[in-house]
């Protein structure tokens, strides 16, 4: 029978809100860098939104950067210590609306580095505005009428448009609300990490995840709401395989 021990990386008790998908993601990058025997030669950098919680409960190497600077901190780090697993963590609000033109460099770029994105359709952690990422209809602090794409546009899909470059290592997006997805996404963090040890270049991975506080649902209501709201608009699934493996 195999036995699940905690990771070492996240065996602090964090403060993410209960329901939060942060933990699960948390968890699962946990595992995976710990497995490739890199606890000690990574570095994670934190953009700015709820992964700030991490300062307080990962218990590895981490810097906090600027609002949306996530992808260049993360891209110095690498520069610097081209043997360090530079990691960046980031919201949606963080990686796509603050720091869009910092994403989409680096991955232009192909930096040999890996991006994770916690996509809960709102800017969490400072009171729950729309996002790009916040969908049609959906109420938010700043669009109380539920979000007009006419007026505002409609919900980004950032990890589409970087699996449309040329050398990009691997692009996938997951989900938390299952756990079948959330199986599946260990695979997806797993290959993104991965692909920059064996110096493939840039990797992303977009994670789905519910925001129960801001969307002012319990976490029942806020699975069933990702599933006929979110999921059929943000499909899961690989973007762009590996190719180096």
């Amino acid at each position: 029978m195999a036995v699940l021990t905690t990771p070492k990386m996240v065996s602090i008790p964090n403060s993410f809100c209960a329901g939060c998908g942060h933990g699960l993601l948390n968890r699962l990058i946990a595992e995976v860098i710990e497995e490739n025997g890199y606890e000690d030669k990574t570095i994670v950098t934190l953009g700015v939104g709820c992964s700030c919680n991490m300062n307080h409960s990962w218990n590895g190497d981490k810097i906090q950067t600027a609002h949306g600077r996530g992808a260049s901190t993360a891209t110095g780090i690498k520069v610097a210590r081209p043997d360090i697993l530079s990691i960046a963590y980031q919201g949606d609000g963080d990686a796509y609306v603050i720091g869009l033109a910092e994403t989409l460099n680096a991955a232009y770029r192909n930096t040999n580095i890996t991006v994770f994105v916690v996509n809960n359709n709102n800017f969490a952690m400072t009171g729950g505005q729309m996002s790009w990422t916040t969908m049609p209809g959906q109420k938010t602090t700043t669009s109380e009428a539920g979000r007009d794409p006419q007026t505002t546009g409609f919900p980004i899909k950032v990890p589409e448009i970087v699996a449309g470059f040329d050398q990009v290592a691997y692009v996938a997006r997951g989900s938390v609300h299952s756990a079948k997805e959330i199986n599946n996404l260990k695979k997806y963090v797993k290959n993104a990490i991965e692909a920059q040890l064996q110096n493939e270049g840039y990797s992303l991975v977009e994670v789905l995840a519910p925001c129960p506080t801001n969307w002012g649902m319990n976490l029942e209501k806020s699975i069933a709401w990702m599933e006929k709201e979110v999921l059929p608009y943000y499909q899961v699934g690989e973007l762009r395989e590996r190719t180096g493996k």
